[in-house]
């Protein structure tokens, strides 16, 4: 359970946590937009500090509803941002979250480590080839529909068998392409209910026999705050005790918007587990 980044080896044996940066306007959690460069280059050095492994950095808004933007708008968003962040922090581990395979392109050959890819390919079918010939890590994440309509009450004959065969399908995609390094994300919040996200919590181990390290993605999330009729400002307590939950039953990475907490946890669970 270990993928290869940049030459180097990440180990999953202890889960490890991903940290959040948004390079958008209008991303759900606004503690985690950072548009002023000097801004986020001190958030990704407290990042650090505080125990994150990887950093994903998004500059297109995936959360429900939210509006599309340009393959030109990430570009200028993103790509300047990625040099600068190389420049100042040469060790760090650089997650790209995106869905367009010329951006997934130009981030590697600029210095990121890992593609993060909502859509599993499905966005764009050249995704998974790009990342293939790149030889670089891919987080494939299940999503129902597209960020726009994938709320709409979304439905499933049969949660888990039908996010198992989906994932069977892009692991043999991936495969084919080259891809040695696959990392799974069920993609809480995409396409799914409340009730269907508490189920893939529950029984994330549904995913073990797959044989790659599993991603959760809950941080101050809607199943939180909705279900608590509080603020996602107000949601890391809430998070913070779905994490124990998600790492007691497989989590490999969390990927969060509070590194400190996160990093707490996976200590504590290490005592228990």
């Amino acid at each position: 359970m270990s993928i290869n980044t940049k030459g180097l080896l990440l180990d999953f044996r202890v889960p490890q946590v991903m940290a959040i940066i948004n390079l958008t306007p209008d991303s759900f959690y606004a503690n985690s937009r950072k548009m002023d460069a000097t801004a986020l280059l001190s958030a990704i050095e407290k990042l650090l500090h505080e125990g994150a492994a990887i950093i994903d950095i998004g500059a297109v808004s995936s959360r429900p509803g939210a509006t599309s933007v340009s393959e030109d708008v990430e570009y200028q968003r993103l790509i300047p941002i990625i040099i600068q962040v190389v420049k100042e922090f040469p060790q760090a581990i650089l997650s790209i979250d995106t869905f367009r395979s010329n951006i997934a392109k130009e981030a590697i050959l600029h210095g990121a480590a890992i593609i993060n890819d909502i859509s599993g390919g499905d966005l764009d079918p050249e995704m998974i080839p790009t990342v293939g010939s790149l030889n670089v890590p891919y987080i494939c994440m299940h999503m129902k529909g597209v960020p726009q309509n994938m709320q709409d009450q979304p439905e499933y004959d049969n949660l888990l068998p039908e996010i198992s065969n989906y994932f069977i399908r892009k692991i043999q995609q991936c495969r084919e392409s080259g891809i040695k390094d696959i990392i799974l994300d069920p993609g809480f919040g995409f396409g799914k209910t409340i009730e269907h996200n508490y189920a893939l919590l529950k029984n994330l181990q549904a995913f073990d026999w797959l044989g790659c390290p599993l991603l959760v993605g809950i941080s101050r999330k809607s199943m939180i705050y909705k279900l608590l009729d509080i603020t996602p400002e107000e949601s890391l307590p809430a998070t913070t005790a779905l994490h124990l939950a998600a790492l007691q039953n497989g989590a490999s990475i969390l990927r969060v918007h509070d590194v400190k907490e996160a990093v707490q946890v996976i200590k504590l669970w290490k005592c228990i587990a």
